[in-house]
């Protein structure tokens, strides 16, 4: 088990200001990687346990690249955090097995009360979930009972039944720039950099909560230009929950999903990605003839010039996987009550979506192509 720091900002001013001046930790057990003949066994284990109990693995694009394969092999999917929720919702399946952290599993939960949902370790976490405790969060809104609360999707279900909206770094702009035109003003929780480029983009009033992502804020912009200037050609790709320095030298700036389009609808060869590292894989298959550079961390005390992984994905392990099945471990329980709160804001978030993809459609425009979300698999 080894130790890894996250912002925990705290509240001041009878809970009207939050402020980013602590750090905690977390703990995180990043499993061995398995020799090759072990890992075929166990993977023809999970196979069968798939079918065995009606089973259906969803992955984020960031854990291990076996276990996105084994996802796709097995008639699962790969995707963020909402659309392997929608898969799971959508799908046969009795059981889902979410690989990914613990808000993904709760979120696939909210949106399918009556399936089992399984997690390989119920311990795999988010910096930003953690340092957004539903209590103090609730404290903050209290505090401003006049404004829209509007939460990220990387949040305990707790948190989201305290919003107003939920959003993905997807549709944030967009829902942002739709209640800015309402006159609304916001509460954005909990991620403080992808707040602050939403802020600037859009010009809605906002009061930010100081969470950070342990991976994107170590982005580092000084180091990003020295790589910039050896690969001059290169395009530069960054998720907004990075610093603004280093949003600040991006060719395309996005969630997950707009940086892998970017890479294989660009004319470019080379790609600078400063996202976490899982993104890669799916990066060079849908582009093998490409380079990608990671965009360096070089963080205090560093071993690596880019250590750009969350260590909380990486305990998503296949032989994780074969215990939950075989146990019926890592079990995601919500009350109803907390279920049908949080559900709220995620579904008018996914209203949203839908009415603004029949609003492009209508006006004749180019829709984006839905496979790009979800990479589904057939079994």
């Amino acid at each position: 088990m080894t130790d890894f720091p996250y912002d925990a900002p705290k509240l001041s001013d009878n809970n009207k200001r939050v402020h980013a001046l602590n750090i905690e930790y977390a703990k995180a057990k990043i499993p061995a990687e398995l020799p090759r003949s072990e890992r075929l066994i166990v993977e023809a284990n999970i196979k069968r346990l798939l079918k065995e109990h009606n089973a259906v693995l969803v992955a984020h694009y960031y854990v291990d690249p076996f276990i996105q394969e084994l996802a796709l092999a097995t008639g699962g999917c790969v995707g963020d955090s909402l659309e392997m929720a929608r898969f799971g919702q959508a799908h046969s399946a009795q059981t889902l097995i979410v690989a990914g952290v613990r808000f993904m599993g709760e979120s696939a939960k909210i949106l399918s009360m009556e399936k089992t949902v399984l997690m390989p370790d119920l311990e795999a976490e988010c910096s930003l979930d953690l340092g957004c405790p539903a209590d103090e969060f609730a404290a903050f809104c209290d505090a401003h009972p006049e404004r829209t609360v509007v939460v990220y999707a990387n949040t305990s279900a707790a948190v989201k039944a305290r919003a107003d909206w939920v959003v993905t770094s997807s549709v944030g702009l967009d829902i942002v720039t739709h209640l800015h035109e309402q006159g609304k003003r916001i509460i954005w929780g909990p991620d403080r950099h992808l707040g602050s480029y939403i802020a600037k983009e859009t010009g809605a009033d906002m009061l930010l909560w100081q969470g950070s992502c342990l991976v994107h804020n170590e982005f580092k912009a000084t180091e990003l230009e020295q790589l910039k200037a050896e690969h001059p050609n290169a395009k530069v790709l960054v998720h907004p929950e990075s610093p603004d320095s280093v949003v600040a030298l991006a060719d395309v700036v996005g969630s997950t999903s707009k940086l892998l389009k970017a890479t294989y609808e660009m004319d470019a060869d080379t790609f600078i990605v400063a996202t976490d590292l899982g993104i890669l894989h799916e990066m060079k298959k849908r582009s093998p003839h490409k380079q990608f550079l990671a965009a360096p961390t070089a963080g205090e005390s560093a071993s690596c010039k880019s250590c750009a992984f969350c260590p909380w994905m990486a305990m998503n392990g296949l032989q994780a996987i074969e215990h939950c099945l075989l146990n019926k471990s890592g079990e995601i329980v919500l009350t109803p009550e907390l279920a049908e709160a949080a559900k709220k804001p995620l579904q008018r978030m996914l209203d949203f979506a839908e009415n603004k993809q029949k609003n492009v459609t209508a006006s004749g425009d180019i829709v984006q192509d839905r496979a790009l979300f979800t990479h589904v698999g057939a079994a």
